[in-house]
């Protein structure tokens, strides 16, 4: 089986070595994007099967960037899981069509059974 592909846009560089660093250990495909200006055409360009998406970014904020990727058909279907630090995190993160949420600082073992519960349903 092909490893799933997921996508993580931070824009703090230690959050993004720790996941990633973790995620590849858990054996996916993991990319990484900084600059959240970048994402929409690294998800077209790597067609991951997952986005960790921060919410408080420069440039485009995670809302932001949930709403570009609902509604461009081809990767509106993208399941979106939302880290952030914010109290009214989970609020925005459902009301802009994100599938999760979860609060900084997190635990990794829930990263792991979020994305596990969302991509690998095999």
């Amino acid at each position: 089986m092909e490893a799933k592909r997921i996508i993580i846009c931070d824009d703090d560089e230690g959050i993004l070595e720790v996941l990633e660093l973790y995620l590849e250990l858990e054996g996916y495909v993991v990319f990484t994007v900084a600059n959240s200006t970048l994402l929409i055409e690294q998800i077209e360009m790597h067609s991951p099967d997952l986005l960790l998406l921060d919410l408080w970014m420069p440039l485009l904020s995670g809302d932001q960037v949930i709403s570009l990727i609902r509604e461009n058909g081809k990767i509106m279907d993208l399941p979106i899981i939302v880290l952030s630090a914010s109290v009214d995190g989970a609020t925005i993160a459902n009301e802009n069509g994100a599938n999760g949420f979860i609060a900084k600082p997190f635990d990794l073992d829930d990263i792991k059974a979020n994305i596990d519960r969302m991509i690998n349903k095999e």
